[in-house]
């Protein structure tokens, strides 16, 4: 294995790894904004108020994203078993 081809498969796998799981940070991120706004204008400190919301979110995403990104984790595992049949 050539240092260049590792160097591919792990750009692959980092890209992969992040493209898979930007929905859910992104959601939680924006959850996570709306419940603190509403927490500032209601002057609610609590704790699990913040918590809760983001989890359920993070859940629905996974969801509706998971055929997705069960494919996305399947071409990248058929890459790389078809970069290993080459070397």
């Amino acid at each position: 294995m050539t240092p260049e081809l590792a160097v591919d498969v792990c750009r692959k796998a980092i890209q992969t790894i992040l493209l898979g799981s930007a929905p859910m940070l992104i959601i939680g991120l924006v959850i996570g904004l709306v419940v603190s706004v509403f927490q500032a204008a209601t002057q609610i400190n609590e704790q699990t108020l913040s918590f809760v919301p983001k989890i359920v979110a993070v859940f629905l995403t996974i969801l509706l994203f998971g055929p997705w990104l069960i494919k996305l984790l399947t071409i990248f595992t058929i890459g790389l078993f078809e970069t290993m049949i080459t070397l």
